[in-house]
């Protein structure tokens, strides 16, 4: 009787624990290739979307771009908005205003060009989210 429980009740143990010990690592992973070290995604993002602003209008790699741009701050947003030890960090919020004010503009003028003030304010702010993350503020 106990060899039979045991049999029984061991296999279908077995297959839940594998089953959440799988399904939890996939879940651990930083989402849209970002590696969950905020320095480095900071970093990461902010020269991907300099990089993403900086191509002319006219560029054919300009549409796939602005789409990675989208996923990335997706991405980068999901991962580090919930987190409060970086919410008074002054990389976080600045990096938080450029990338708002990209994504809306994706969202509501997805077919027209950045305009030159907003491009201008965008490189600034990446430029300094940049530079205050990588100083550690």
């Amino acid at each position: 009787m106990v060899a039979f429980l045991r049999r029984s009740l061991l296999r279908p143990l077995l297959a839940i624990g594998l089953c959440l010990c799988l399904g939890l690592s996939g879940c651990s992973q930083a989402p849209g290739g970002l590696s969950g070290n905020y320095v480095d995604d900071t970093v990461s993002v902010a020269q991907t979307l300099l990089t993403t602003i900086a191509l002319p209008q006219d560029d054919p790699a300009r549409q796939e771009a602005e789409v990675q741009a989208r996923q990335l701050i997706n991405g980068y947003t999901a991962l580090y908005r919930p987190r409060q030890d970086i919410h008074g960090l002054a990389s976080f919020t600045t990096m938080q205003t450029a990338v708002n004010a990209l994504a809306a503009h994706y969202a509501g003028y997805a077919n027209r060009p950045l305009p030159d003030p907003l491009r201008s304010r965008l490189e600034k702010e990446l430029k300094k989210a940049e530079a205050t993350a990588v100083r550690g503020a």
